[in-house]
This record gives structure tokens, C-alpha cells and sequence, in this order.
């Protein structure tokens, strides 16, 4: 189980009492059977990447509990599974007694993980780009992550995944930088792009 001294600085961070129970339930939600790739193992990659870049992030507390809820709710048949987590992420702080302005700034977030767009604001950019940097992982792992993908649509026959996968994956490499941030560019940009290709070729095969 991820350690709970994470969570619980961030809302001391904050200036409020962290909530155990809302831990749990979290840790509940990413623990869901019919995860395999937005999983705990993915949570806490990018928990543990993001003290990597602390230093670079406006509101670490706010991106901590971001990275927190941004999957929390992930149901497969649904589409507005980043807007349902945003919204629990932000009547969450309001709850908590935090000002409206930091709950919406916790929803932007989240929304931010839609992938729809590069984000403009800093913190967003960080956290899309943790988000975003298994791509630029090594080729095992990403090659596991492409693998665990692919489980958590099992129900999907393997011809319309492929369309659907690969019209993903394009977009991704059809943006003229996959990171917004000068660091995650200049460390992650190059092997990433590298494994989309080895994915995409994977998926003509």
C-alpha cells in the first residue's frame, strides 16, 4: 500500500487535518479489479516522480492531491470519468474548509488529465507531464504499460482496439511536443516518441 505520510503532508500542507477514511476510499478505488494499468502501480509512479520535480511546481500540495484523485473514478464504460474525479476532488477540499478558489484549482487539475489540450497553467503542465511520462519510460516498462492497457479493454474486440489504440497514439505523436515543461521535454521527449512508433508499429502488425 502506498505510504499514507504522502497524503497526509499535503493536506498539512494545506493547513487542514488529513482525512483517513477519504485515503481509503481512494486507495479502494485504485485497487478496482478491472484495473490493470490505472492501478496503484501507477499511482505510485507518479507520486514518486513528482519528488523528483517538487521544486518546480507552484502548489505541490494541490498537484499531490491532484495526482490522487485524477483516476480515482475510472469506469470503462463511461466518458466523463476525469470530470467525475474532479468533482469529488473538489468537493473534497470544500469539505475540508479550503477556499472555493483552491477546490477549483484542484479541478482544473484533474481536468487537465483529460489530455484534450496542453495545458497553459504551470502546475498543470507538471502534472500532465507526470501524467504523461510512462511514454517516455524504458522499453520494458512501457511495454508492460501498453500490455496493461490493452487488458483493461479485454472486452474490446482486438480489431476495434487496434483502430481505437492507434487513433490515440497518433494524436499524441501528431502534437509538435508531447511535454509541455522544458524538463520532462529534454529528458523524456525523444524515448518517447521512440515507443509510440513501436507501438503503433505493434498495432499494424
Amino acid at each position: 500500500m502506498i505510504d499514507f505520510a504522502t497524503w497526509r503532508a499535503a493536506w498539512n500542507d494545506l493547513g487542514v487535518e488529513p482525512h483517513e477514511p477519504l485515503h481509503q476510499r481512494l486507495i479502494a478505488c485504485w485497487s478496482e479489479k478491472h484495473r490493470h494499468y490505472h492501478t496503484l502501480q501507477h499511482l505510485r509512479e507518479v507520486l514518486e516522480g513528482f519528488e523528483q520535480v517538487r521544486v518546480d511546481a507552484q502548489r505541490p500540495a494541490e498537484i499531490v492531491l491532484a495526482l490522487w484523485f485524477h483516476d480515482a473514478i475510472y469506469d470503462l464504460q463511461r466518458n466523463d470519468n476525469e470530470q467525475r474525479s474532479a468533482q469529488w476532488a473538489k468537493e473534497s477540499l470544500l469539505q475540508a474548509g479550503l477556499p472555493e478558489e483552491a477546490a477549483q484549482r484542484l479541478y482544473d487539475l484533474v481536468m487537465a488529465t483529460r489530455h484534450d489540450q496542453p495545458p497553459a497553467d504551470p502546475d498543470a503542465q507538471l502534472l500532465v507531464d507526470m501524467d504523461l511520462a510512462i511514454l517516455g519510460a524504458d522499453r520494458a516498462r512501457f511495454d508492460e504499460s501498453d500490455a496493461q492497457v490493452r487488458s483493461e479493454y479485454a472486452h474490446v474486440p482486438e480489431q476495434a482496439y487496434r483502430q481505437g489504440r492507434r487513433a490515440v497514439l497518433r494524436r499524441f505523436l501528431d502534437r509538435p511536443r508531447l511535454y509541455s515543461t522544458g524538463r520532462f521535454h529534454s529528458t523524456l521527449e525523444s524515448r518517447a516518441r521512440e515507443n509510440l512508433q513501436r507501438a503503433l508499429a505493434r498495432l499494424e502488425d
